[in-house]
């Protein structure tokens, strides 16, 4: 098996738990979740749905920085949203942070998100 390298930034909420912010095997790096906290504070951004998205896309974008590359190197997208009539509010979001082509993408309604957020991501990047 390949070595596995964790990737880590402060630029980017610390990992609080067992896990680590994402993991590169090879060429591919595999984002664990991100919520909207902010990293300086590990408070949540705001109430406000858009802002929350916007933190975790910023998240993300750091992570992925981190790891040598950037948000539009990730491959699958995997939303999941306490709910899911917000749905057209993250596409028109997800739109400033990506071009085309755009990664494969699931989104999935949850009952509940760690610290009561209304969004997490993650993914998979290619490098």
């Amino acid at each position: 098996m390949a070595e596995k390298i964790i990737i880590a930034t402060e630029n980017a909420p610390a990992a609080i738990g067992t896990y680590s912010q994402a993991v590169k095997v090879g060429s591919t790096v595999y984002l664990s979740g991100q919520i909207p906290l902010v990293p300086s504070t590990m408070q949540i951004v705001s109430d406000d749905f858009e802002a929350q998205v916007m933190q975790v896309f910023d998240n993300l974008t750091a992570v992925c920085t981190a790891a040598g590359g950037t948000i539009n190197d990730i491959v699958k997208l995997n939303i999941f949203l306490i709910d899911l009539s917000h749905f057209a509010k993250v596409n028109e979001i997800m739109s400033r942070y990506f071009s085309q082509p755009y990664p494969a993408r699931a989104a999935i309604g949850v009952k509940q998100l760690p610290k009561d957020s209304q969004v997490e991501m993650d993914g998979v990047m290619e490098l």
